[in-house]
């Protein structure tokens, strides 16, 4: 094949994509002592649309890889603040043995280059600019050997015996492999924006359950989705909106102009308004509850939203997309060790643990959000549930998934219920 710049690089193992899960895998195999090569299509800082936010499952996983979060960078925040149906509702983040009790906000510009500077330091090589475009497979065995990637110098090929695919929503590499997704799970849009607004110093996390579609003024529409308003300091707010395909009006709503509606109705001091926006609109897709698998396959491992780990009960997905990598990493690690079926066994144990993490707990999510995807319903949900404190407590703590894994208290017990009577997705 002409255009190949040799010789080809090669290491123990290829992680394509250096957002939060891939950069968070590359920090704990490089520690480990594996040489890692980490792949990211663009130059850092970059932008990623995105709530800038994470709740204390995120900070976990900060604090796993050894982050400081108690410098001026980390904007803190105590709970989240729930508005719908005329409430207003502040949740404290619950005290657990398992979880920290307050979370984070920092963008992702800045936030996912701290994470591929940190897999640097641990040992990872980190190659931009490097778009990987398809695996690289063997005829004999249907085996990934590593990746093919358009770079500054033309295309180029990087071999590994193994690759962790965190390429994202896009999927290229499993896509190459084979490995389609799949129409039976959630899947959801987000779009978001930036304001310099009053409100930059929350110290909550701010989620909206109602996103009333003002575009024809005399009859504002109800739409299902959620909003939310997260307080970045320095003046400026991350704001946006996201929505499941579970919805009719999913695919057919313009997501950009429902955000300027939507905030058309927030108090003008918050200062929500087109002239006070400091950015574009940027919009993504949300792949949720294992809507990729499997997670291993042929030397494939999947994690983030390549494996499409997105939460369906609150579209959380950078906590999830560091849980997704801590857990890969293991696998890959205990496989190093091994050959043959042994090594295979411990590959495909990635699948088996990522199902009893999460594969319960996100087919309840996939209920959910399918119920909720019905304004009627999501409207009686509101109404009903918000003004009843203790019932809000277990809905926090289910939809962040912030319950211990035994032990707890009552809510964390009826959680643990529920995902013992879901089947695993």
């Amino acid at each position: 094949m002409s255009g190949h710049s040799d010789p080809v690089e090669s290491a123990d193992v290829i992680i394509v994509g250096a957002g939060p899960a891939g950069s968070s895998a590359a920090v704990h195999l490089a520690r480990a002592g594996m040489d890692v090569l980490l792949l990211e299509k663009s130059t850092f800082p970059r932008d990623k649309v995105c709530g800038d936010g994470l709740t204390p499952r995120g900070v976990k996983q900060l604090h796993v890889l050894g982050i400081d979060t108690s410098s001026d960078d980390w904007i803190k925040n105590k709970g989240l603040r729930v508005v719908g149906g005329g409430v207003t509702l502040e949740l404290p983040w619950p005290t657990l043995a398992d979880f920290p009790d307050f979370g984070v906000v920092r963008p992702r510009r800045d936030f996912d280059d701290m994470l591929a500077t940190l897999a640097v330091k641990a040992g990872a090589q980190l190659r931009l600019a490097t778009n990987v475009t398809g695996p690289v497979i063997d005829e004999k065995t249907g085996r990934i050997t590593g990746v093919e990637a358009k770079t500054e110098n033309g295309v180029r090929r990087f071999a590994a015996p193994l690759v962790i695919a965190a390429d994202g929503v896009s999927a290229r590499v499993a896509l190459g492999m084979g490995v389609g997704k799949r129409d039976d799970r959630p899947l959801g849009v987000a779009v978001r924006r930036y304001y310099t607004s009053p409100r930059a110093d929350d110290d909550h996390l701010e989620s909206h359950l109602e996103l009333w579609d003002r575009t024809d003024p005399d009859k504002a529409k109800l739409l299902p989705g959620y909003g939310w308003i997260f307080g970045l300091g320095g003046g400026q707010v991350n704001v946006g909106l996201g929505m499941l395909n579970s919805s009719k009006a999913f695919g057919r709503t313009n997501y950009r102009q429902l955000l300027r509606t939507w905030l058309d109705g927030t108090p003008e001091e918050w200062g929500l308004r087109e002239e006070n926006a400091s950015s574009e609109i940027g919009g993504a897709g949300l792949p949720m509850g294992f809507n990729r698998t499997p997670h291993y396959d042929r030397g494939l491992l999947l994690i983030g939203d390549a494996g499409g780990v997105v939460n369906p009960f609150n579209g959380e997905g950078i906590a999830y997309a560091m849980e997704s990598a801590a857990i890969a990493a293991e696998s890959v690690l205990q496989a190093h060790g091994r050959t043959g079926a042994a090594r295979e066994a411990a590959l495909h144990g990635y699948v088996d643990a990522m199902g009893r993490h999460l594969g319960s707990y996100y087919r309840l999510g996939g209920i959910f959000s399918t119920l909720i995807g019905n304004p009627r319903v999501m409207r009686a949900a509101t109404s009903l549930g918000l003004p009843r404190k203790r019932l809000m407590y277990l809905v926090l703590k289910l939809l962040a998934g912030l319950y211990d894994e035994s032990g707890g208290d009552w809510a964390d017990k009826v959680i643990r219920t529920l995902n013992r009577a879901a089947p695993r997705v």
